[in-house]
């Protein structure tokens, strides 16, 4: 389990893990997308499940700090898969303004 906290306008870049990853979010909010898939805002209270090798990208939004849990096997590195760049996610931000 990992504990993670990022400041507004923060981003990780699009990644998969080896095992499933249940993020459970505790404070703020977030921008969460699988590839192929809509990008949605989660907010503190809100658990997700992402499968075995989808991959994903997962931030804070441009507005509010967000710290989350992070749960999955731990026995393979995380694979790094592309850049986010900061152009796609201003774009998702802006769609998903409220």
């Amino acid at each position: 389990m990992t504990k993670a906290t990022f400041k507004a306008n923060s981003t990780l870049d699009w990644h998969k893990h080896s095992s499933a990853q249940v993020l459970i979010y505790v404070a703020g909010e977030g921008y969460y997308q699988e590839r192929g898939k809509e990008p949605i805002i989660l907010k503190a209270g809100d658990v997700i499940k992402c499968q075995k090798d989808v991959e994903h990208w997962h931030s804070s939004t441009k507005e509010s700090d967000v710290t989350y849990l992070a749960l999955y096997g731990g026995q393979t590195p995380t694979t790094w898969t592309e850049v986010l760049t900061q152009e796609y996610y201003d774009a998702v931000a802006k769609k998903l303004k409220k």
